[in-house]
């Protein structure tokens, strides 16, 4: 009898450590925190003028518009993530292992359009954003 406890024991604590390693490898972050914004053609420009040609630089143009230059859309929400620069900086490559749906990456680029942009990760470290444009 006591070897049976000890061997099942034994087994149990091998596959403990097998079990957390696959629902951490499977684990794609949690939601950190979503906001609403407006995309208007103050946010489709940069600092000097330029038309931006992409949307996560719109996106981010427009939380730097919010959070830096105190430049906000009737319909812009805060957020607390992206009121940090270096949060700001890392938007291309969060946008990359996330998503922005259908059109929605047309209609920033022409302005005009709210979106709601959710920010996934762990603890306060932003992994990725999801996009999508809601009318």
């Amino acid at each position: 009898m006591k070897s049976f406890a000890t061997s099942l024991l034994i087994a149990t604590a091998l596959a403990l450590p097998a079990m957390a390693q696959s629902s951490i490898s499977s684990d794609s972050g949690r939601l950190i925190e979503s906001y609403r914004a407006y995309i208007s053609q103050v946010d489709i420009m940069n600092s000097n003028g330029e038309t931006l040609t992409e949307a996560w630089q719109i996106i981010r143009q427009d939380r730097a518009n919010y959070h830096r230059f105190h430049l906000m859309d009737a319909g812009d929400e805060s957020d607390s993530f992206f009121a940090s620069a270096a949060n700001r900086q890392r938007m291309e490559a969060m946008l990359a292992q996330g998503s922005i749906e259908g059109e929605a990456a047309e209609r920033i680029l022409s302005g005009d359009a709210h979106i709601r942009v959710d920010i996934y990760g762990h603890g306060n470290v932003g992994e990725r954003i999801d996009v999508r444009v809601e009318d």
